[in-house]
C-alpha cells in the first residue's frame, strides 16, 4: 500500500511564511494610498505652522490647513473622475495616462486660472451680518470644511459620484443655521441650488442624447459610413472645439480675465473655424482605407477625448478648487486680522494646498469612482463618450445663458446616463436601427426579437438600475446630510474653542 505524502516541518514552516508574506505586501499596499495622503496632510500642516508662526490665530490657521488638505484630497478622489472617466471607459486612454493628464491639467488650472476672489459666506449662503463675530464665523466655517470633507469621503466609499459644490454649500447652511438660525440663510439662492438638482442631470442627459442621435442618423446608419464620418466628424470636432474655448473663456479664465457670454461665444465660434480647417485634411488620411463598420469610425473620435479630458480638468481645477480653499481661506483672514471680511484674497500657500491635494486625491483614490463613471454605469465608446464630453461644455455655456447654477458633476453623470437611456429605447424601439438591421438580415421578419423572459429583460438594460438609484439618491441628500453634520460640528467646535 502506497504512503501517503506529508509535508516535514521545514516546509509547513516555509509555507506559513510565504502566507505571511503575501499578506504582509496585501496589507501594505492597502495602506500605501491612505498614508500617502496622511503624509500630504501633515506636510499642508506644517507648511501653514512655518507661514502664519508668531500670527495670532496661528493654532486655528494651522488646524485648518490640515482640514482643508483633507477636503481638497476628498475633491480629487470624487470630483476628477467625471472629466476623464468617459475617456478611460472609452478606452480612448489608460488610466494611468488619464491619471496623469488630469493631476497635470487639474493643478495648471488651479495655480494659473483659479482662486480669484472667494466669498468667505461661500457663494452668498449666508448673511455675513449674522455670524460678524470671528469666533462664531471660524467655527462655522471649520465645521463646513469637516462636514463637507467627510461626506464625500464617504461618498467615495459607496463608489457615488457627488457635487464637491452642492457639499460645501451644504456645510455651510448647516453651520451657519447652527450659529444664526434659519434667517441667516439666504433661502432663494439655496432655492436655485435645489433646482440645479433637477436641471443639471437633465440637460447633460438631452444633450448627450441629442448628440448621440445625430452621430446614429447621419453616420452610424448611413450605407457609407466612412464618407459620412469624412463629413461630420470634422464638423462636430470643431463643435467641440469651439464649446470648450468658450466653457474656458467663461469658467476657466475667470482669474486672469472677465469674458462675457457674447464675447465667449464669438471666441468659440472663431476657435471652431479653426479646428474643422486643422482637423478635416487629418480625417481625410486618418479615414483612408478603414472598413466600412463602426470599429472603424470609433478610432476617429478616440484624439478629442484626450483634449477633452485635459480641458475639462484644467476648467475643473480653475473653478473647484475654491471648495477646498475657499473657506480655508477666509479662517485665514478671520484669523489673521481678527474680521470678518465679505470677500478675501486667497494665499498662494492655500491655493497650493488646494491644487495638490486635488490631484494627489485623484492619483491615490480615484480610480474607484473613473472605473465607475467611465465603465460601470453603461458601456462607453469613443463616440459616446464624445457625447458625454461635448454635452459638458454646452450645458455650462447654456445654463450660463440662462443664468441657471449647475454641478458639472451632476451634467456629466447625467450625460452618462442620457446616453445609456437613449441606448436603451434606441434599441427597443428606433424605426431607422430596425431597418437597418434588416437589410443586413434578410430572414428577420421586419420586427425585433421579443424579450419574453422578464430576468433576461432586466439584464439587457444599458444602464444599471443599482448604480442610478445609489447616485441618484447621493444627490439628493448630499446638502442636507453635509447640513446637519456641520450643524453638529458647529457646536463641538464652539466648545472647543471657547
Amino acid at each position: 500500500m502506497a504512503k501517503t505524502a506529508r509535508k516535514s516541518t521545514l516546509d509547513k514552516d516555509l509555507d506559513k511564511i510565504t502566507y505571511m508574506e503575501e499578506a504582509t505586501v496585501s496589507l501594505g499596499r492597502r495602506l500605501a494610498a491612505p498614508g500617502l495622503a496622511f503624509l500630504f496632510i501633515v506636510v499642508c500642516i506644517l507648511v501653514a505652522a512655518s507661514y502664519v508662526t508668531g500670527s495670532p490665530g496661528g493654532l486655528v490657521i494651522v488646524a485648518a490647513a490640515g482640514i482643508g488638505a483633507y477636503m481638497a484630497l476628498n475633491i480629487g478622489a470624487n470630483d476628477v473622475a467625471n472629466n476623464v472617466g468617459p475617456a478611460v471607459g472609452a478606452r480612448a486612454m489608460t488610466m494611468a495616462s488619464a491619471l496623469v493628464i488630469a493631476a497635470v491639467f487639474e493643478s495648471a488650472g488651479a495655480l494659473i486660472a483659479g482662486g480669484d476672489v472667494v466669498g468667505t459666506i461661500s457663494r452668498g449662503i449666508i448673511d455675513p451680518g449674522a455670524v460678524a463675530d470671528p469666533a462664531v464665523f471660524t467655527a462655522a466655517m471649520m465645521a463646513a470644511l469637516v462636514s463637507s470633507a467627510l461626506w464625500i469621503n464617504l461618498a467615495t466609499w459607496l463608489r457615488a459620484p457627488v457635487s464637491t459644490t452642492h457639499s460645501i454649500v451644504g456645510g455651510v447652511m448647516g453651520a451657519g443655521i447652527a450659529a444664526a438660525g434659519v434667517g441667516a440663510v439666504n433661502w432663494p439662492t439655496m432655492g436655485g441650488i435645489a433646482l440645479s438638482w433637477v436641471v443639471s442631470p437633465l440637460l447633460g442627459g438631452v444633450i448627450a442624447a441629442a448628440v448621440l442621435a445625430f452621430i446614429k442618423t447621419f453616420i452610424v446608419y448611413q450605407p457609407d459610413k466612412i464618407a459620412a464620418a469624412r463629413l461630420w466628424v470634422p464638423v462636430l470636432i470643431a463643435v467641440m472645439a469651439g464649446a470648450f474655448t468658450a466653457y474656458l473663456a467663461m469658467k476657466g479664465l475667470a482669474r486672469l480675465v472677465r469674458i462675457d457670454l457674447a464675447t465667449a461665444l464669438g471666441l468659440g465660434l472663431g476657435a471652431g473655424a479653426l479646428a474643422w480647417a486643422a482637423v478635416r485634411p487629418l480625417i481625410l488620411r486618418q479615414s483612408d482605407g478603414l472598413e466600412n463598420r463602426n470599429q472603424s469610425l470609433r478610432k476617429l473620435f478616440s484624439l478629442p477625448l484626450v483634449f477633452s479630458a485635459a480641458l475639462l480638468s484644467f476648467a475643473h481645477g480653475a473653478n473647484d478648487v475654491a471648495n477646498a480653499v475657499g473657506p480655508l481661506a477666509a479662517i485665514v483672514h478671520t484669523a489673521e486680522l481678527g474680521s470678518v471680511a465679505a470677500r478675501v484674497s486667497i494665499p498662494l500657500w492655500v491655493m497650493a494646498v488646494g491644487a495638490l491635494g486635488i490631484s494627489i486625491g485623484l492619483v491615490l483614490f480615484g480610480p474607484r469612482l473613473v472605473r465607475m463613471v467611465g465603465e460601470q454605469i453603461t458601456r462607453l465608446n469613443p463616440m459616446r463618450a464624445y457625447c458625454v464630453a461635448l454635452s459638458a461644455a454646452v450645458t455650462v455655456i447654456l445654463a450660463s445663458a440662462l443664468g441657471l447654477p449647475v454641478s458639472s458633476t451632476h451634467i456629466a453623470v447625467g450625460a452618462v446616463f442620457g446616453v445609456g437611456f437613449f441606448r436603451e429605447w434606441y434599441t427597443e424601439k428606433s424605426v431607422r436601427r430596425l431597418a437597418h438591421v434588416n437589410s443586413r438580415q434578410p430572414g428577420r421578419k421586419g420586427r425585433m426579437r421579443p424579450v419574453r423572459n422578464r430576468e433576461e429583460q432586466k439584464r439587457r438594460k444599458l444602464v444599471r438600475r443599482v448604480h442610478f438609484t445609489t447616485i441618484v439618491a447621493a444627490w439628493v441628500i448630499t446638502v442636507p446630510a453635509a447640513a446637519l453634520l456641520s450643524g453638529g460640528l458647529y457646536f463641538v467646535l464652539r466648545l472647543l474653542l471657547g
